[in-house]
């Protein structure tokens, strides 16, 4: 069952979105409270699959929220609010949200947008990660995980990775990873590409053994 959270002070608003979406299977976590749902946020973001925000809320505002959810998730991000001027509007997408809805609206064109959202997010996620054995990389949000530790790579290190994951158990020469990577107008020696995999290996610690060094070859990304 999809879950989505709800961040909206009007109660009935709250209930009547909370019956209509809970019919069609989609649970409703409904949040009055600007300050409540900052501490939600803060805590367990990723529980949700999406995110209906209004703007005008207590304690804590919906652009504040919108932009600490974006600070940790890119879980999408719908505005329901009564602000409707150009300004607001442009705010929201600013901030990163998917869309901004104007109050009054249709529960059905809500619900339409949210099943949307939902399918292209799903998509997302799966067409961005990328793994083998104990590596993992995030291709839209840049983090890079080993051994489920999230490890910081600088971005020639980062798109060696990338290539060598979007290949993997294939044998990579470094003229091919010194065209991907730093371009076919590079002018260098293509020792520089063991230089790189050399502080790659060590960034990943002990999942660094996966890549192959293959004398005379190149390189390979492989699971042991």
């Amino acid at each position: 069952m999809k879950k989505i959270l709800l961040v909206e002070d009007d109660a009935e608003i709250c209930d009547i979105i909370t019956e209509y979406f809970g019919n069609k299977g989609t649970e409703v976590v409904a949040v009055q409270n600007g300050g409540e749902a900052f501490d939600m946020i803060q805590s367990g973001i990723e529980e949700y699959e999406l995110v209906l925000l209004d703007i005008m809320l207590p304690e804590t505002d919906g652009f504040t929220l919108c932009r600490q959810i974006r600070i940790k998730s890119n879980v999408p991000v719908i505005f329901i609010t009564a602000r409707g001027r150009e300004e607001d509007i442009l705010s929201g997408y600013d901030l990163g949200c998917d869309d901004y809805i104007v109050k009054p609206f249709l529960l059905s064109v809500l619900y339409s947008k949210c099943e949307a959202l939902l399918r292209r997010a799903e998509g997302l996620i799966n067409d961005n990660k990328l793994s083998c054995g104990n590596i993992s990389l995030d291709t839209r949000t840049l983090r890079c995980f080993s051994d489920g530790i999230e490890v910081e790579l600088p971005p020639k290190e980062f798109a060696i990775l990338r290539y060598l994951l979007e290949h993997e158990n294939w044998v990579i020469s470094r003229d091919t990873l010194l065209n991907k990577v730093w371009g076919y107008d590079y002018f260098g020696s293509d020792r520089v590409v063991d230089n790189h995999i050399k502080k790659l290996r060590k960034a990943l610690g002990s999942a660094g053994i996966q890549i192959k060094t293959l004398v005379g070859r190149g390189y390979k990304l492989a699971k042991e």
